[in-house]
């Protein structure tokens, strides 16, 4: 089956750089957020809020797992062609590489003809941060930490869960990362119920994180110095993130580019101090986040590559044994 899913993952991979999300289509990840929504209204209210929100996160993953487990399976009872195309869609739906990148490219171009106020826009829509006073170089930092923490969480630790799962478990890796992107926050009406998926967040990218930080460190040589000394700042730096696994994409792009991210940000207007990653040899301008987009678009290939390796390894492992 490992084999199965490897071209199943590597054809989704194509199809997502092809095709992406297209936004008039349905889309499994609208509607996990919809259960979500609706069990957040249900449960989050009175007492034991955090066995509430276990209770939310375990019925979605039974019903994500459950339908995404039953399609599949039906699909290869039908053939072995038709089960491996039909688990390449729905591993497509779990990743968005394209998506990523046209959402950079949105910040990218009205700086580019000196639309600040426009950039600020857009960098909104994917950050959680103030942006209505960001100046150009905190626009450019806050658009590469979303290309690069986004790199692990949207496009290869899908990947490789889909890898050790097939798409069942890539999809349930898909509502671990909503449910945490939307109840995972450490305030007064999310901080009890949301604690199971932020935990549980946590753990499953654990190590893809860092696997993305040694693809990243494999596909693209820093622009001053060398891998290793470039190694050395991401293993510096990496765990000074908040989150136990953001800061390995971020650290590793920060190296690789010679800038500096982290820092101060504003939510809601509340300051948030953050320890800063990389050494800023160079200043941060618009052309990098061209450059972050080219670090993500060859890390993919590579990191596609080290799941054929260990799937392979997996396959003939089982076979000796």
């Amino acid at each position: 089956m490992i084999l199965h899913h490897l071209i199943a993952l590597t054809i989704a991979v194509i199809l997502d750089s092809i095709i992406g999300d297209p936004p008039n289509l349905p889309h499994p990840v609208k509607w996990m957020g919809s259960l979500i929504i609706k069990l957040d209204n249900l449960l989050n209210k009175g007492t034991f809020k955090k066995q509430k929100g276990i209770i939310m996160l375990f019925v979605v993953l039974v019903v994500v797992w459950g339908i995404s487990y039953f399609i599949i399976t039906i699909s290869y009872s039908f053939h072995l062609v038709a089960g491996i195309m039909v688990e390449s869609l729905f591993i497509t739906t779990a990743i968005a590489q394209k998506s990523l990148k046209i959402s950079s490219l949105e910040v990218y171009k009205p700086m580019a003809c000196g639309d600040v106020e426009n950039a600020r826009k857009k960098l909104s829509y994917i950050v959680g941060r103030d942006t209505d006073q960001l100046q150009e170089s905190e626009i450019v930092r806050g658009t590469i930490e979303t290309i690069a923490e986004n790199t692990s969480d949207g496009i290869t630790a899908p990947l490789f869960w889909a890898l050790l799962g097939g798409a069942p478990l890539a999809m349930v890796y898909r509502a671990i990362n909503t449910c945490d992107s939307m109840v995972g926050y450490k305030n007064q009406k999310y901080a009890e119920f949301g604690w199971a998926s932020a935990k549980l967040d946590d753990v499953v990218n654990f190590i893809p994180s860092r696997m993305t930080a040694l693809a990243m460190m494999l596909s693209s040589k820093p622009v001053t110095g060398t891998r290793r000394k470039a190694w050395r700042i991401v293993l510096r730096d990496a765990k000074k993130h908040p989150s136990p696994n953001s800061g390995w994409g971020e650290a590793a792009v920060a190296s690789l580019l010679g800038i500096r991210l982290g820092g101060t940000n504003y939510y809601k207007g509340i300051k948030s101090d953050r320890a800063t990653m990389g050494d800023p040899t160079f200043i941060m301008e618009k052309g990098h986040i061209l450059k972050a987009n080219g670090i993500v678009s060859r890390t993919v290939p590579i990191f596609v590559i080290i799941l054929w390796l260990g799937g392979l390894l997996i396959e003939l492992a089982a076979t000796w044994s």
